[in-house]
């Protein structure tokens, strides 16, 4: 049967300052739910999350040896039959718990400890984000604005973990044989873009061929619902202070808009928007990694400007 695994619904860390941890999400856009001094649960728009307790706390998988603050991620399935199968796969050759919630725990062959579950992710109908262009029928009406300072620009699902591995060869073997994950796009040397059977997003999951004493969560992602509300959310998160790290800009493999940010969780945390979408006809592409194959543009943010007079020297500046 084919498992019909839709992609991560929570990452659960343990972290040394819940309090930040905490203020971070809120700010990032996620929904804070039965939150107390000692974590709780972030969610975005279809009610997938991220799970935030204290580095110490009781029932969380043993922590990676170097350390990392990811502690589990939980992938959601559409169906009891693949949870059975999941369980049947892995018991071959690991300890898979049941948990009293009915979800099974495991870990993969690097180590990082995964659950899965019958998803808890809530169907949206919302729209996308409308553009107008010459030669096509207009999204937006007549009198209809395409942009307001007041708009709630929200995470609407998790879309992807990136995980930094010292041997991405047999990382990629576990996710391809045992759970039928798909590369669709690779960087030569660096690691595959893996997508799990149940979803056509370009992945949910890059590994990243780094040395063994890196070994953890290098970011994770919330779709958004356009690339204005990535830079919308992301301007707004940067005023409140929050380190931008890359971008805003938009990838070449995937296609997705992104911004990322520096976080207490001791990994990097993006927006990103309008991802490929891939069946099983598409021929996976294979690049040098390079600042060049990585993206197709980039931004740097700066302070508000406005044209406001000429230039030093009292002379326009020349047309481009």
């Amino acid at each position: 049967m084919t498992l019909q695994i839709l992609g991560p619904d929570e990452l659960v860390f343990g972290v040394d300052d819940v309090a930040a941890c905490a203020q971070y999400l809120t700010d990032y856009g996620l929904a804070p739910v039965g939150v107390t001094a000692a974590g709780g649960r972030f969610e975005a728009l279809d009610g997938t999350a991220i799970v935030v307790r204290c580095r110490d706390a009781a029932g969380l998988p043993a922590p990676l040896e170097t350390g990392s603050s990811l502690r589990k991620t939980v992938y959601g399935v559409a169906d009891q039959a693949t949870l059975d199968a999941i369980g049947a796969e892995l018991r071959s050759d690991r300890e898979v718990k049941l948990l009293a919630d009915g979800s099974l725990e495991t870990v993969d062959d690097m180590g990082f400890a995964l659950g899965f579950q019958l998803t808890v992710r809530r169907a949206l109908d919302l729209p996308a984000e409308p553009v107008n262009a010459p030669g096509a029928a207009p999204q937006r009406g007549p009198n209809v604005i395409g942009v307001s300072e007041d708009r709630v620009a929200r995470p609407r699902t998790l879309s992807h973990v990136v995980y930094f591995v010292p041997d991405v060869a047999r990382a990629e073997a576990f996710y391809a044989e045992r759970l039928g994950f798909r590369c669709t796009d690779r960087f030569e040397g660096t690691g595959p873009f893996l997508q799990p059977p149940g979803t056509l997003d370009h992945h949910t999951l890059f590994l990243i061929q780094t040395p063994p004493f890196m070994k953890g969560i290098e970011h994770f992602t919330f779709h958004m619902a356009g690339p204005t509300d990535v830079l919308q959310a992301g301007y707004r998160f940067a005023a409140k202070g929050y380190q931008s790290f890359w971008g805003p800009g938009r990838h070449k493999f995937g296609s997705n808009w992104f911004w990322y940010f520096n976080s207490p969780f001791g990994c990097h945390v993006e927006y990103d928007a309008d991802m490929d979408l891939h069946d099983a006809s598409w021929q996976p592409r294979v690049a040098a990694a390079s600042a060049d194959s990585s993206q197709v543009f980039l931004f740097q943010p700066r302070e508000r400007w406005f044209p406001s007079g000429p230039p030093p020297g009292g002379k326009p500046a020349a047309a481009h």
